[in-house]
């Protein structure tokens, strides 16, 4: 602490003695302030470059943190959506669990019901498992249809209430990089303002681009690669989408199913090898676009598999005529090749004269298929009304 001022402690000097002293000081500060000389107008526009550049960096580091985060949104949106249609189907299990009815359709639907809650969970499971930041995953234990319902409704909750904390961090994020963009620019605003029109032209384009690599993602998840058929995942969405417009009573359409095996591709692999198998496969899946109408899929399920999906029909003989299509586009494809080795098995499904439950209309396609194959192969048949 300073110590208090008496007039003790302040010495005594004559009026000579400070002039003297003050002089000396005055001039002193006077060639001190000589020696400062006021910067000039380079030095002031490398101090405003400077500051400028200070400023776009900040500004370039913020948009790429926003861009970041706006991709982990988007990511996190599509792990609440799994996250979603998981809870739908442990709902869906948990009515059936709860119902009084104990007879053999219940059993089997609610069996039903946890094998869907079960893959539900194993695909919430494989995409948190490849979020670029460590994750809690789900146990392993609650993968499985047998698995404790209320210990993977748990798991499920807990999930959810964590990505649901991430989203709003991340939203946090994105509103405080926001913001301190905003005061940047409006302190930088008088010099920044052709610098932010380029930012914003690259925006739309980075925003262009990923639009773009989206499409060519989700295009590349619903089709196969060799041949540019829809694949599975294609096939039951467009199923879905047809089932729900089907209308009622007597303007209710009917839809079907063919699922195609092609019988003795196998040995065109093993006699000719993968290659030319990979050309038969392109080569008849090109013919049985040609062959349905547009409005039908036309969808590759895997290996030597494909369906169709005839999104209206008036009579079974239209389906037999459409398999019957399609099994002389296979034997042509193969005489055409010069193989003599491919033909085709073709069950098929109808809904909802036959299958009485849309979504099991390619398991039954899937089912009649193989009794084709037993009973002498190269030809169709349908589903018994009982499939």
């Amino acid at each position: 602490m300073p110590h208090p001022v008496s007039e003790r402690n302040i010495p005594v000097r004559d009026d000579d003695a400070i002039s003297t002293r003050a002089l000396r000081w005055t001039d002193g500060a006077r060639a001190h302030i000589q020696r400062l000389r006021v910067p000039g107008p380079a030095p002031l526009a490398g101090v405003a470059l400077l500051c400028l550049l200070i400023g776009l960096l900040f500004l370039a580091f913020q948009v790429r943190a926003i861009f970041s985060a706006q991709l982990q949104q988007e990511y996190i949106g599509l792990v609440l959506e799994a996250v979603e249609r998981a809870d739908t189907a442990r709902a869906s299990a948990l009515a059936l669990r709860d119902a009084s009815t104990s007879d053999t359709a219940h059993r089997a639907a609610y069996r039903d019901a946890r094998i869907e809650f079960a893959a539900r969970l194993a695909s919430l499971h494989a995409l948190i498992i490849s979020s670029p930041a460590p994750a809690p995953a789900l146990p392993s234990s609650v993968l499985l249809p047998a698995a404790d319902l209320k210990a993977a409704s748990a798991a499920l909750d807990s999930a959810y209430l964590y990505w649901r904390a991430e989203r709003e961090r991340a939203s946090a994020d994105v509103r405080e990089r926001i913001v301190s963009v905003s005061h940047t620019l409006i302190a930088l605003s008088s010099i920044v303002f052709g610098v932010l029109i380029t930012a914003l032209g690259m925006y739309a384009k980075r925003n262009r681009q990923l639009v773009g690599l989206s499409s060519e993602f989700e295009h590349a998840s619903l089709h196969d690669a060799m041949t540019g058929l829809p694949n599975r995942r294609k096939l039951f969405a467009a199923l879905e989408e047809t089932a729900e417009h089907l209308g009622d009573g007597t303007n209710a359409k009917r839809i079907a199913v063919l699922y195609i095996d092609l019988d003795g591709f196998k040995r065109v692999n093993d006699t000719h090898g993968h290659r030319i198998g990979d050309e038969f496969l392109i080569a008849v899946s090109r013919r049985f676009r040609q062959t349905v109408r547009n409005s039908d899929v036309v969808a590759r399920i895997g290996g030597d598999e494909f369906a169709v999906l005839v999104r209206e029909f008036s009579s079974d003989l239209e389906l037999a005529a459409i398999a019957q299509r399609i099994i002389t586009c296979v034997a042509e494809t193969d005489g055409r090749m010069d193989l003599s080795l491919v033909r085709a098995s073709i069950g098929i499904a109808s809904y909802p004269d036959r299958v009485t439950d849309y979504w099991r209309l390619v398991a039954a396609a899937d089912d009649t298929m193989y009794a084709v194959k037993r009973n002498g192969k190269n030809g169709y048949a349908f589903a018994s009304p009982a499939a």
